[in-house]
């Protein structure tokens, strides 16, 4: 399932945390990008080109492409090497590049670019670049890998990036045992979850592993907590096995009863079925003269 990741092509968010990092994970996809003839482009931003190809044998580092961004990411050396735009007119020229390859562009990472940039500004350049066709006339297609600390970020941009992604991997497991929790998002269908367990070789290479058995219900978001509508209400929503047979036993005021409707069929035309009684107060004013004389006017 890991292996696959790529085959549908968009963006593929690397959700890591403290306990489980990405980047591993983010490199062993780059190997298999590169194994299958593909151009390999590397935005780095967190470490340096030196600890990031370590671990690839030579025919991999010569095949991968890095742009490097850790040394000197705002050109303050003015060397001329940087791109034109900063890291985003990076990400734009490897679209622009004229290759009838798939290209792959790896990003070390998204949450460098959402500390430095605004949200907007790096979703509109990801969404730029999952629309290849626009920029790329050859029809090749464009796969982009995100590795993303999603500890460093809030719901709302953890929630803008989730909307863009087409594929979202979010690192787990347990003592000793990696497990990545894949969410598929497909064009008119609706998403698939599914869970693999894996490791990661010295070479990077990925070992599948057998785990617990898959799951394909709904994965819940960790940065969403279930809340119950009904926690804070002042009254209550549910009933009681009594108070619902109470409720059904009651006779609402606009529905008649067959003893009223029997006792209204017998009643003949023109007769007063009721008559009104009064009885004089004493206090009562029943001057017709001065009907005011008890208000001392």
């Amino acid at each position: 399932m890991l292996e696959s990741l790529l085959a549908l092509g968009g963006l593929v968010l690397l959700r890591d945390s403290v306990e489980w990092e990405g980047r591993n994970l983010l490199k062993a996809l780059i190997k298999k990008s590169t194994l299958r003839g593909e151009q390999v482009h590397v935005l780095g931003c967190e470490v340096s080109e030196e600890e990031f190809r370590e671990g690839f044998n030579s025919d991999i580092n010569n095949r991968v492409v890095y742009h490097d961004l850790f040394r000197d990411p705002l050109n303050w050396s003015n060397t001329g090497e940087a791109f034109p735009g900063g890291p985003l007119g990076a990400l734009r020229a490897m679209c622009r590049m004229t290759d009838p390859r798939p290209i792959t562009i790896a990003l070390d990472s998204l949450s460098w670019l959402l500390l430095h940039f605004p949200c907007s500004t790096v979703c509109q350049t990801l969404h730029t670049l999952h629309h290849q066709g626009s920029c790329c006339g050859d029809g090749s297609s464009v796969n982009v890998l995100g590795l993303l600390h999603e500890e460093l970020h809030g719901p709302g941009p953890l929630g803008a990036l989730s909307n863009l992604a087409q594929i979202e991997v979010t690192l787990g497991g347990t003592v000793g045992k990696a497990s990545a929790h894949i969410l598929y998002r497909k064009p008119r269908h609706r998403p698939t979850h599914q869970t693999q367990w894996f490791s990661i070789l010295p070479d990077f290479s990925l070992d599948l592993q057998e785990g617990p058995p898959l799951k394909s219900q709904p994965h819940p978001d960790s940065h969403t907590l279930p809340v119950d509508p009904t926690t804070h209400l002042t009254f209550n929503l549910r009933l009681s096995k009594k108070e619902r047979e109470t409720r059904d036993s009651l006779t609402l005021p606009f529905q008649f009863s067959s003893e009223k409707q029997q006792a209204l069929l017998r009643s003949e035309p023109m007769q007063a079925s009721s008559h009104i009684l009064y009885e004089p107060d004493v206090y009562d004013d029943l001057d017709p003269e001065d009907p005011d004389d008890d208000l001392d006017v």
